[in-house]
């Protein structure tokens, strides 16, 4: 079982002929932002190896986790995407926080989903220390935002 997209079957995603065409959000949450930001950019780079034009990829920058949900909701109401990505790093404290942080924002992505409108993506790391959210942003089991761009490909693309 493979546990890191991030070395996936490119031959799974169409060509830059469908997607040049298409349009992709990503939202960010400036909290841990030397994770987050690392994970956006492996999106962003995984969207234009592929043939994403640079002026179809969105970033769209939230205070937080909890507020992806609403950022994510805001782009698909405002703007036409094809996906939205949402990436964040919940790193468990001493309080019950990281539980409610975690559990909102899966209910509200997994709400988003429901609706149908496009598909969204789910980067967000819940970990229990900074070192697994590194391992996770570029280190050594690769980088969740790479997984998330590629996930929203073939999303997009049923």
């Amino acid at each position: 079982m493979t546990t890191d997209l991030s070395q996936y079957d490119v031959n799974r995603l169409p060509g830059a002929d469908v997607l040049g065409r298409q349009r992709y959000a990503i939202v960010v949450a400036d909290w841990n932002s030397e994770i987050t930001y690392a994970m956006a950019q492996g999106a962003i780079d995984t969207f234009l190896k592929h043939g994403v034009e640079d002026e179809n990829i969105d970033i769209i920058h939230v205070p937080g986790t909890v507020e992806l949900t609403y950022g994510a909701a805001r782009v698909m109401k405002e703007e036409r995407v094809d996906a939205v990505v949402v990436i964040g790093c919940v790193i468990q404290g001493e309080t019950p926080h990281f539980d409610y942080v975690c559990q909102s924002v899966t209910q509200g992505v997994a709400t988003l989903n429901v609706q149908g409108k496009v598909p969204v993506i789910f980067s967000v790391l819940t970990v229990l220390n900074r070192q697994q959210a590194l391992d996770r942003c570029g280190g050594k089991l690769g980088n969740k935002g790479v997984e998330g761009a590629y996930t929203a490909i073939r999303m997009a693309n049923l």
